[in-house]
């Protein structure tokens, strides 16, 4: 008898491969959405959204960091935000105007904040490091919005978005998008670069089991002091350039209900990928900007003042939807890209 050979057919790529492309799809989108945007009639509608999640991307990304590989639940990191935000904003009231000057007394600020926060929040674990990260946060926005010289609870607008060594490149807002997505980009390499070195393992350790990593020789103490102290400094470099993008700064920004969107977005995109934090904030940002239309649309069987209505009210469906999603695709959008796909 002969032997029909079959022919084999063609691998199908690999789980890896298929998640090692996701951040290359990503900032391929970011960098070639303003080139589109720009055939698009709309570019400065286009280009104020996506730099919008772009930054909120980083300071989601920050936050996973924590918790994602450290497993520690941040219920106050929007409070960084402000911090970022409210640096650039007092400090071009005084006439320092200069991002080189705006941005590295800003880190510093986060970094100095996010220490002493942490030392103090780090010993205790669970629900308390939840609460009391809380507690920090919203002592910062009582504290924002009792400083009456800097516009108190209404905030205070920027004269004009910040010199670059005296150079007004950001008021171009193609420039300004640019800056942003390098900004992500880096934020991401030294976030990604962290992860896989020695001390992300550790971090990694402390989540599963920090008893265990203190008995063969670590202080998951240290590590995760470190920790909270570099997504603190991210977190503040994306408030130094969100009070840019909006040219307006308030205590708005350092809300509990902030600090809690930057984990739904976290939770949404998947914990631990890093990259999916910036698809989870991307989400949540595009949904909440669009699902009011998309309401009014889909409802076109209604009476008009019921669809009007409905559109108002968009929030009753918003919430609901984003828990639906993180109920159902567990592991977030990044791990429905993990699931097998057979065929």
């Amino acid at each position: 008898m002969t032997e029909i050979a079959e022919t084999p057919s063609a691998p199908a790529p690999s789980l890896t491969t298929r998640l090692e492309i996701v951040p290359v799809v990503l900032f391929t989108a970011f960098a070639a959405a303003p080139l589109l945007a720009a055939y698009s009639g709309a570019e400065g509608y286009v280009l104020s959204l996506l730099t919008r999640v772009m930054i909120f991307g980083i300071a989601a990304m920050a936050l996973d960091l924590i918790l994602g590989y450290g497993a520690l639940v941040s219920f106050g990191h929007a409070a960084f935000l402000g911090l970022g935000g409210y640096a650039v904003g007092i400090l071009a009231s005084h006439g320092f105007e200069d991002a080189l000057v705006q941005i590295p007394i800003a880190l510093a600020a986060s970094a100095a904040f996010a220490f002493v926060t942490g030392a103090i929040s780090l010993r205790t674990k669970g629900v308390y490091f939840i609460m009391i990260t809380l507690a920090f946060g919203q002592m910062l926005y009582f504290l924002a919005t009792s400083l009456a010289p800097y516009g108190g609870d209404d905030g205070m607008t920027l004269a004009s978005r910040s010199l670059i060594a005296g150079s007004a490149w950001l008021k171009n807002d193609f420039t300004f998008y640019w800056i942003c997505l390098l900004c992500l980009l880096g934020a991401y390499a030294l976030s990604r670069s962290i992860v896989v070195s020695r001390f992300g393992r550790v971090l990694r350790g402390t989540r599963e089991n920090a008893v265990r990593m203190e008995a063969i020789g670590f202080r998951p103490f240290r590590f995760q002091l470190a920790a909270y102290v570099i997504s603190g400094i991210m977190a503040g470099l994306a408030g130094c350039l969100l009070a840019n993008q909006a040219e307006f700064i308030s205590p708005s920004f350092m809300t509990w209900q902030r600090s809690g969107e930057l984990i739904f977005m976290v939770v949404l995109g998947g914990l631990g990928s890093l990259h999916g934090a910036i698809i989870g904030a991307a989400a949540f940002l595009l949904l909440e900007e669009f699902l009011p239309e998309i309401l009014h649309m889909a409802s076109f069987f209604l009476a008009e003042e019921t669809r009007a209505h409905l559109a108002e009210n968009w929030k009753m469906v918003f919430g609901p939807l984003l828990i639906l999603i993180v109920l159902f695709a567990r592991g977030g959008i990044m791990g429905l890209l993990r699931r097998p796909h057979h065929g």
